[in-house]
C-alpha cells in the first residue's frame, strides 16, 4: 500500500516544479534529501518515473505523473477543510429518521426545512414505523427515532420535540357530529377504531373507554392514525386518536372533538447514548421544535 506521506512528498515537487522549492511548502520540518527519498520510494512503488528534470533545479511531471497527480491532488487540496470541518462538527452526510406517520406528516416537516435551509449538506432519509422504532435505535440502524415513547431505553437519550393532544373522531354525517362535546357513553353502540399494531396506544384507547364505562360492542382495528381517519370518514365507527393539530386531526368526511381531562402526550426525538455526539444528530437536535 503507497503510504500517503510519499504521495505528499510528490504532490508537493509537482506543485513547485521543483525539490528545493517544496521544502518551504511542507507544514512540518523536512529536508530536500528527504524529499527527493520519498519521491524514489514512490517511483519505485509504481514501477514508473514521475518527473522529467528539465533544468539545473527544475522538474516536471511526466505522463505518468499527470495521471497520478490528478487523483492526488483533489485529495491533499481538500484533506485541511475537511479536517477543520471535522473540529468544528461541521460535517455533513445522511442523517437516518424514523417516525411515525403523523409526526412526518405534521412535526418534521417545518423541522427539516429548518434543517435544510441551515445545513444543506445534510441528507436527511426518513422511514415511517407504524410502532415506535426502538429496537431499530438500538440495532444502529437508524440514527433518531421521533415518536410517542411508552419508555426510553437505558441504551438511548431522549428530548421532548412536540406535545400531542387528545381528540374524539367521528364521522362528520353521525348524529353527534353537530355538538361541540360529545359524551362518550352516547357512542356505546357504535363501533370503535383501534390501533392494531401499537399496542400501547390500543391499551391507552381502550383505557379511556372503559374510564367513561364504555366497552365497545364491536370493533375495528387499523395501523395507523391515517387509517383509523380512513375508517372514521368511511362511517365505520369512532376512534380516540392524538394529534399534534391544535384543533385535532383533519381529514375530510371526519369531525373532531377535544376531550376535557384527558392529558396531553409528548413526542420525543432519541437518539443512542453512544452517538449522541454525532455532529448530524447535534446539527438536527439544535434546530428542533421546543414544544
Amino acid at each position: 500500500m503507497i503510504q500517503l506521506q510519499r504521495l505528499e512528498g510528490f504532490y508537493r515537487v509537482a506543485r513547485a516544479e521543483g525539490y528545493a522549492r517544496a521544502v518551504s511548502s511542507f507544514p512540518y520540518p523536512i529536508t530536500q534529501p528527504g524529499i527527493h527519498q520519498q519521491v524514489k520510494r514512490l517511483e519505485a512503488e509504481v514501477g514508473v518515473a514521475l518527473f522529467e528534470r528539465v533544468g539545473k533545479d527544475r522538474v516536471v511531471l511526466t505522463p505518468e505523473g499527470r495521471a497520478l497527480y490528478s487523483h492526488v491532488a483533489p485529495f491533499l487540496e481538500g484533506l485541511d477543510s475537511v479536517v477543520q470541518s471535522l473540529r468544528k462538527g461541521e460535517v455533513g452526510g445522511t442523517l437516518r429518521i424514523h417516525a411515525s406517520g403523523h409526526v412526518l406528516r405534521h412535526l418534521l416537516p417545518a423541522w427539516l426545512r429548518r434543517l435544510q435551509t441551515k445545513r444543506p449538506d445534510i441528507e436527511v432519509v426518513l422511514f415511517e414505523s407504524k410502532v415506535p422504532a426502538v429496537d431499530i435505535l438500538r440495532s444502529g440502524d437508524t440514527d433518531l427515532v421521533v415518536d410517542h415513547l411508552p419508555e426510553v431505553p437505558d441504551e438511548a437519550e431522549a428530548r421532548e420535540v412536540g406535545r400531542t393532544y387528545p381528540f374524539l373522531v367521528l364521522p362528520s354525517h353521525h348524529p353527534q357530529a353537530k355538538s361541540r362535546r360529545v359524551r362518550l357513553e352516547s357512542l356505546r353502540d357504535d363501533a370503535f377504531i383501534a390501533y392494531s399494531t401499537d399496542r400501547h396506544l390500543r391499551e391507552l384507547q381502550l383505557g379511556e373507554l372503559a374510564r367513561a364505562g364504555v366497552r365497545p360492542k364491536r370493533l375495528h382495528a387499523a395501523d395507523s392514525s391515517e387509517t383509523i381517519l380512513g375508517f372514521v370518514a368511511a362511517g365505520l365507527g369512532y376512534s380516540l386518536l392524538a394529534s399534534l393539530l391544535p384543533g385535532g386531526p383533519r381529514e375530510a368526511g371526519v369531525v373532531s372533538r377535544p376531550l376535557p381531562g384527558v392529558p396531553s402526550g409528548s413526542i420525543h426525538a432519541a437518539w443512542r447514548k453512544s452517538a449522541a455526539k454525532s455532529p448530524l444528530i447535534q446539527a438536527a437536535l439544535a434546530l428542533a421544535p421546543k414544544p
